[in-house]
C-alpha cells in the first residue's frame, strides 16, 4: 500500500512522477525534429521522415498498473523521510529514477537528456554553439579527451590541442563525470572564461589553460585541391548544411579541374538521416542507398537518383573508429555499390535509428526505434563498415592535429592511391 500519510506536496510530486514514468514505460510521446549529440560524440540520428504526433506504442508486457510501482514507492517514501543526509530536490530523484529505466535496456544510444542538455543538443543541431571551439570523447581514463581543435577558435588561440585531456573545469575534477556533463562544464556564454586543467602526453606537469569562450560557427565541411588535381572535402557532420555545403565544395572543386575527390569522413558521428541519403545521392546514379527496419516490422529503403554533381568523379572515402551513423550509411552505400574505395580502419558500428520524443518540461527522451542495413543487407551495428584498403593512422605527434593534413598518413594513401588510379 502507498502510505495514506504523506504530506500533500508529496502526494503531488507522486502523481508527476507516476505519470512521467508511466509515459516513459507505455510510449506516449512525440517526435520531434532534432538529432542527439553535441559533437561529442554526436553519434546518433532521428528519421526526420516519421509523422509527428506519433500513434502511442503499446507496452510489451501485460499492462503497467499501480501494483508494478509499489516497490518504487516503498523505496521513495522510505528515502524521503529515513534518508541521513540532505536529499536532492524531487526533480533530480524523478530525472535519476528515468536514468535508470532507460539504463535498464542496456542500449547505450538510447538515454534522457534533462532540459540543460537538450538546449545544448538543439543549439549544437544549430550550427552554432558558445563553447572553446573543439570535438571531444570520452578520455580512456576519464576526462574529456579533445580530438580536434576548430582553426581560430578560443581553444587554439589559448593553446589547447589535439590529443590533450582536460581532468578539471574550473577546478572540478570531470574523471568521473560523464562526457555530457564535462561538456557542460566547459561551454559557458561567450565572453566568459574557463580554466581547464590539462593533461598532455610528454609534458611532466599538468597544464593550467584559460580559454575565452566564443560563439562558435561549426564548420560543416573544409575542402582544397591536392597535388595532381585531386579535391579533397572534409565534412565533419551531417546536420541541416551538410549536402548544401558538400555540392558547393564539389562544384568549386570540379571548376577547378578536379580529377578526383577524397571524401573524408574521419571522426564524422552522424546527423540527420535525410543528410546522409542526399550526400550518398551526390556520388551515386540511381539505385539502393540503405535498408530501414523499424520497430513496427516496416521495412523502407532509400534510393539514389541519377544526375548529381559528384557521380563521374573517381573517389576515395576515408573512415576511421569514429566514423559513425550517417557517416557509415554514406560509406556503406558507396563500397557495397562499388562507386569507390574505402581507406582507413572499421567504422563505429552504429547503425541504429535513434528518435527524439520532445518532454513536457523541456527534457528528451531518446530511444532507438529501428535500424540500418547497407544496399547488401549487412548489418552497420554488428559490422560497422570494413574498408577496402586498411591504413593505421600513427598517433600525432605533439600538437598535431590526428589528420586532415598532408602528413596523415590514411589521406597520404588516398592520394596515392588516386594518382595511381589517374596514371600519375
Amino acid at each position: 500500500m502507498i502510505d495514506g500519510n504523506r504530506n500533500p506536496t508529496s502526494l503531488v510530486l507522486r502523481r508527476i512522477a507516476v505519470s512521467v514514468l508511466t509515459v516513459l514505460l507505455v510510449g506516449l510521446v512525440f517526435l520531434t525534429g532534432y538529432v542527439t549529440g553535441a559533437g561529442i560524440p554526436p553519434q546518433a540520428l532521428i528519421n526526420p521522415y516519421a509523422p509527428v504526433g506519433a500513434a502511442p506504442v503499446s507496452s510489451t508486457d501485460e499492462g503497467v498498473s499501480e501494483d508494478d510501482f509499489e516497490i518504487f514507492w516503498e523505496v521513495w517514501n522510505t528515502v524521503e523521510s529515513r534518508y541521513y543526509y540532505d536529499l536532492p530536490s524531487s526533480r533530480e530523484r524523478v530525472y535519476g529514477a528515468i536514468n535508470g529505466l532507460m539504463e535498464s535496456l542496456g542500449d547505450e544510444h538510447s538515454g534522457f537528456i534533462d532540459p540543460a542538455g537538450a538546449d545544448f543538443m538543439r543549439e549544437r543541431m544549430s550550427g552554432s554553439f558558445e563553447g572553446i571551439g573543439a570535438v571531444v570523447e570520452t578520455a580512456p581514463d576519464g576526462g574529456v579527451y579533445i580530438i580536434r581543435v576548430f582553426s581560430d577558435s578560443p581553444a587554439e588561440t589559448a593553446g589547447v590541442r589535439a590529443g590533450d585531456v582536460v581532468i578539471a573545469v574550473d577546478g572540478t575534477d570531470v574523471t568521473g563525470k560523464t562526457l555530457d556533463e564535462g561538456v557542460q562544464l566547459i561551454r559557458g556564454q561567450a565572453g566568459t572564461s574557463v580554466e581547464l586543467t590539462i593533461f598532455r602526453e610528454g609534458t611532466p606537469d599538468l597544464l593550467l589553460i584559460t580559454v575565452t569562450r566564443a560563439r562558435i560557427e561549426f564548420p560543416t565541411v573544409e575542402y582544397r585541391m591536392l597535388e595532381g588535381d585531386v579535391g579533397y572535402i572534409a565534412l565533419y557532420d551531417f546536420y541541416s548544411l551538410a549536402t548544401l555545403r558538400t555540392r558547393e565544395a564539389l562544384q568549386d572543386l570540379k571548376d577547378q579541374g578536379a580529377r578526383a575527390i577524397i571524401f573524408d569522413l574521419r571522426d564524422n558521428g552522424g546527423g540527420y538521416l535525410n543528410q546522409a541519403v542526399d550526400v550518398a545521392d551526390l556520388f551515386l546514379d540511381q539505385g539502393l542507398i540503405l535498408i530501414q527496419r523499424d520497430v513496427d516490422g516496416n521495412e523502407r529503403d532509400y534510393r539514389s537518383n541519377n544526375g548529381d554533381v559528384g557521380e563521374e568523379l573517381p573517389l576515395v572515402v576515408l573512415i576511421n573508429k569514429n566514423s559513425a551513423s550517417a557517416s557509415e550509411i554514406v560509406a556503406g552505400a558507396i563500397k557495397d555499390r562499388d562507386r569507390g574505395t574505402l581507406i582507413g580502419v572499421t567504422s563505429f558500428g552504429k547503425g541504429s535509428v535513434q528518435t527524439l520524443y520532445d518532454l513536457s518540461d523541456g527534457s528528451v527522451l531518446r530511444l532507438t526505434t529501428a535500424n540500418w542495413f547497407t544496399p547488401d543487407d549487412v548489418s552497420i551495428s554488428e559490422n560497422g563498415i570494413d574498408p577496402d584498403i586498411e591504413v593505421e593512422q600513427p598517433l600525432p605527434e605533439d600538437g598535431q592535429q590526428p589528420h586532415r593534413t598532408l602528413e596523415d598518413a590514411q589521406l597520404d594513401a588516398a592520394l596515392r592511391y588516386l594518382l595511381n588510379e589517374l596514371g600519375n
